[in-house]
């Protein structure tokens, strides 16, 4: 699967042309499934899930000229059972996955069968938003535990190797600054990235590259860094 992992959607002409340049086809012939499985346990979830689709939200993913839009609500998943849903998945060319709480994503993902089939679909695009994107990575660390699974754990599904701090400077997210990021990523014991809204990270056949118009940082690890603006 190849993965355009956004901070705040697809903002900008640089993350837009990296996102055409990973479909199959043109986006106006492309079939999408949109995810907002995250959006509910956060404040104003249910306000959050319908800006996702109608365009408000500043947060460029559902509003970019698809074929047309499916919406998969991996809560209900277990209850219809992989015949109904499965198919749904199969013929689309993009999944977008809207932001939330991580954990309870990667909770739903796993529960619904969804995130087993992630590393099948060679061909299809994943576009994250926030914690669409940082699910992938093998644990999100404790800053951003909100919703703590069963499991108590931090653990996400490690589909991508590194760790993302996503809304790097946001103006209405006083503490997601770069202090704040590099004590987060000192905490971890992966890879990490922070991102600005921005900025994105794709992943095609395990190639990282960062895409950006704004300002990001790669942590390495705990004793070295490399940024740019």
């Amino acid at each position: 699967m190849k993965l355009l992992l956004t901070s705040g959607g697809v903002k900008n002409a640089t993350m837009l042309n990296a996102l055409v340049a990973m479909l199959p086809k043109p986006i106006s012939e492309c079939k999408a499934l949109a995810i907002t499985t995250a959006s509910y346990v956060n404040a104003n979830g249910a306000d959050r899930a319908f800006r996702f689709f109608d365009g408000t939200a500043t947060t460029p993913m559902v509003e970019l000229g698809w074929a047309s839009v499916g919406v998969l609500e991996l809560t209900a998943l277990p209850s219809i059972g992989p015949d109904r849903w499965l198919p749904w998945v199969e013929d689309a060319d993009v999944i977008l996955v809207n932001g939330g709480d991580p954990l309870f994503l990667s909770y739903w993902m796993r529960e619904s069968g969804f995130a087993a089939l992630l590393p099948k679909f060679d061909e299809k695009v994943y576009v994250g938003l926030s914690a669409g994107s940082m699910v992938m990575a093998p644990n999100i660390g404790e800053d951003f535990v909100g919703w703590r699974p069963p499991s108590g754990t931090d653990d996400t599904l490690s589909i991508v190797d590194f760790a993302i701090f996503p809304h790097l400077n946001h103006p209405e997210l006083t503490e997601n600054t770069m202090a704040g990021a590099e004590q987060w990523a000192a905490s971890m014991s992966i890879p990490c990235y922070a991102l600005c809204d921005e900025s994105a990270i794709s992943v095609i056949a395990g190639q990282i590259k960062v895409i950006s118009e704004g300002e990001w940082r790669h942590f390495p690890g705990p004793e070295s860094s490399n940024s740019r603006k």
